[in-house]
Parts: C-alpha cells; sequence; structure tokens
C-alpha cells in the first residue's frame, strides 16, 4: 500500500484516521504561521483561501521531502472581519470567547493531499458557529474542567468534548469543524490506490 502522512502533530485530526481504521505516520511541518498568515492577509486573501494557503505550504514541504501521499490541514478562525490563530493563554482565549458569545463566528478550513511535492486534491471548507452568551464564571467552570488543553485549538473549544456545551448551533460539517473533512480525504486515498476499500 501506499504510505500516508499526516503532516500535522493534531491530535484529533490524528484520532480522525485511526477511527477511520486509516494507518499513517505523523511528519509534522515546520512553517511560521504567523508570517504566512500576515502575508496572505497583506496579498488580500480571503480567510478561506488562507487557510488552504496554509495547508498548501504544509504539504508541499512535507512532500517534497517524504514518500508517501501527505494529508495537510489548517484552520482560521474569522470574527468581525479579523483572523484569528490559537490564543497562547488561557486568558486570551477566555477573552475571545467572551467578545464571541451571543454572536457567529467563522471556521475557514483548507485540506490538501501531495504526493512528491504535487497537489493531488484540494478542498476548502466553512463552517457558522453560535456560540451561547457566556458569563466569566461559566467560562472560568470550562476552563476548570478542561484545562490549557483548549490552546491547541483555533477557537479554544473541542466541541468533540465539554466545549460543545458553549453552543447554541453549529451548521457546518462535523469533520471539517473537527479538522479534518474525511470524506473528503477517504475518496481521494481511494482513487490514489491508498486504500483497499
Amino acid at each position: 500500500m501506499i504510505p500516508i502522512i499526516l503532516a500535522s502533530q493534531s491530535f484529533i485530526r490524528a484520532k480522525i484516521l485511526r477511527a477511520a481504521g486509516i494507518g499513517f505516520d505523523i511528519v509534522p511541518a515546520d512553517l511560521d504561521e504567523t508570517e504566512l498568515i500576515e502575508r496572505g492577509m497583506a496579498r488580500g486573501l480571503d480567510l478561506e483561501s488562507l487557510a488552504l494557503e496554509l495547508a498548501r505550504a504544509k504539504a508541499a514541504q512535507i512532500s517534497s521531502t517524504h514518500d508517501g501521499l501527505v494529508i495537510a490541514a489548517d484552520q482560521i478562525l474569522g470574527f468581525e472581519g479579523k483572523a484569528f490563530e490559537k490564543p497562547k493563554t488561557i486568558e486570551e482565549a477566555k477573552e475571545r470567547l467572551l467578545r464571541m458569545g451571543g454572536k457567529c463566528h467563522h471556521l475557514h478550513g483548507g485540506t490538501v493531499i501531495a504526493w512528491q511535492g504535487k497537489i493531488i486534491a484540494e478542498e476548502t471548507q466553512s463552517a457558522s458557529l453560535y456560540l451561547r452568551l457566556l458569563t466569566a464564571k461559566e467560562l472560568d467552570d470550562y476552563f476548570a474542567a478542561v484545562g490549557d488543553k483548549v490552546l491547541s485549538s483555533v477557537g479554544a473549544y473541542y466541541i468533540e468534548e465539554q466545549g460543545i456545551r458553549l453552543f447554541d448551533d453549529i451548521r457546518g460539517d462535523h469533520f471539517a469543524i473537527l479538522g479534518l473533512p474525511i470524506l473528503f480525504v477517504q475518496r481521494i486515498l481511494r482513487e490514489q490506490g491508498a486504500l483497499s476499500w
């Protein structure tokens, strides 16, 4: 079988692949995402295109040096016309969630599959997420329950766990929101002969 490589350290992306019974190796890309986002914004890219550009950069880096089908994905959170990366501290995460409470924000994702430095397939997806109007006490309780692992999530929430309690409504593909649109990935892997069924 053709080797499959996940160009990410994301626990949830790896969990999605494992749950689907897909074998893979992890080789995370080493990029300055902040710089790439700033350059993309300066060029006027919309957030969906920017997420795809980040995924392309990861796929290009790993697929040019590793033999196998490389899966790369990235997400950008859009809120009130601004792009947000992962929060650096719990305080920053809490402040962001308080600001987004009672309002809609958007999660833009890009996923790329590459082979030998060339993109085979790519997809973008966006979702609309509606946080409840949250109190500071509720967020204190939330962060006490989940800890600092939320800092690895662009939205500072884990909707696959207790973070789902922060929401009133979510519109979009569940797996894409988690970080990996598995139906798209499986289809391309099958087409490339990396999955037998």
